[in-house]
């Protein structure tokens, strides 16, 4: 059941870094403009945020199995939409289906692991999700490439189609929802939304949201805009030995989240390795702001990649920190963070390197430098206000 609710995570991932390898295919056949493109590449993004909440409200209610496949059939329809697709705007409109579907995809599986494993397991079990689902990432180079490269980008689209397709049916026929506890009365959907209110007030939300919209952000940001553009600028490095760059760092984010799951240490343990990863985050990028060195920057591209397996022991902290049968609405409030963070963080980012472009001035240092700022700020909020307390969570 695991696995199969793993293989949605993964064909997420596949569909979210689609966009860079279809977008020239996209511009020579609808004549799209770069904004058209970054259009079509945000539907997924905004339309899979927006959907965070609901899908958690959902997964509290209905459990895994039903709320999973449910929305992961908007995905399959979606992604069948967009090798038909006639022009740009259904091409769009696909991608929002697409990322409705996808919601629950990581979601799901750790509101799985909530609810059928020991709390111990939670870290290990997650981590190995993750992991897991960066094989969409893997789909999405070589081999889809070859499909687009000797076919078309709407083939690559069928192959995505089919896949998501099995994967629904291995969703529909092999996973099971736990029967409700007879003492635990199930809120009406209303009532389950109004407990996000609550979630919010309590005194260790807003530490764990202010360190989530940034962890995750920073390594989307540095590996979605700016790696590839510092090696490229800074070193003189090609585009194929850069990619080469970028396959260690995903080969390396792969397995930072199973070895961080590994590690086994009690709540306040575990966020004494959180602290620490983010600390070494806000160093490697100060670091990168000012480094001159070609093997620094490539090393230090590939160590953050690895030190993605920190943002596990994140849901690990929210596993403990938040009652089992509002974890759903907890994993989606703290997910909605995240992805809203990297839209602001590459917003951000954009911007101070443009103004230092048009000043006549180096564009990675002051976008490295608002990434460690904004590590810092999200890292002092997570350590200075109040953490989790009540009966187990200080062991």
């Amino acid at each position: 059941m695991l696995a199969a609710l793993s293989a949605v995570a993964a064909m997420s991932q596949a569909f979210r870094t689609v966009a860079t390898l279809f977008a020239g295919a996209l511009q020579r056949e609808f004549g799209a403009s770069t904004e058209e493109i970054g259009l079509f590449a945000g539907a997924f993004h905004l339309s899979f945020a927006m959907a965070q909440i609901p899908i958690g409200v959902a997964l509290d209610l209905f459990g895994p199995r039903r709320t999973v496949s449910a929305a992961f059939l908007l995905a399959c329809a979606g992604s069948f939409l967009s090798v038909f697709a006639p022009s740009l705007p259904v091409l769009v409109a696909s991608q929002v289906l697409i990322g409705i579907g996808c919601a629950p995809a990581f979601l799901g599986a750790i509101v799985f692991i909530t609810s059928r494993y020991p709390a111990g397991q939670f870290a290990r079990l997650s981590g190995l999700v993750l992991s897991f689902s960066g094989i969409g990432m893997l789909i999405t180079g070589t081999p889809l490439a070859f499909v687009v490269e000797t076919w078309s980008w709407r083939a690559g689209f069928l192959v995505l189609a089919i896949l998501s397709a099995i994967v629904l049916a291995a969703n529909v026929l092999l996973v099971s929802d736990q029967e409700t506890k007879p003492e635990r009365r199930q809120p009406g959907l209303l009532a389950a939304f109004a407990e996000i209110g609550p979630l919010l007030a309590q005194r260790h939300t807003i530490g764990i949201l202010l360190l989530g919209i940034v962890g995750y952000a920073a390594f989307l940001t540095l590996r979605g805009l700016w790696a590839v553009p510092m090696l490229m600028e800074r070193h003189g490095y090609g585009l194929v030995a850069s990619g080469h760059v970028m396959l260690a760092a995903s080969v390396a984010a792969l397995l930072g989240p199973p070895a961080f799951g590994l590690l086994k240490t009690g709540n306040r343990g575990r966020r004494l390795w959180i602290i620490a990863g983010a600390a070494a985050y806000v160093l490697a990028f100060a670091i990168l702001a000012l480094s001159g060195s070609g093997v620094v920057d490539v090393a230090l591209v590939v160590l953050l990649g690895f030190l993605t397996g920190y943002f596990i022991l994140q849901y690990a902290d929210i596993r403990a920190a938040y009652a089992e049968e509002v974890a759903g609405r907890a994993f989606a409030l703290f997910n909605t963070a995240v992805f809203l963070g990297v839209a602001l963080m590459q917003w951000l980012t954009g911007l101070a390197g443009v103004l230092a472009a048009a000043r006549g001035g180096d564009p990675l240092l002051p976008a490295f430098l608002v990434i460690s700022a904004l590590l810092a700020a999200g890292l002092a909020g997570f350590v200075l206000l109040p953490w989790p307390r009540g009966r187990g969570w200080e062991r």
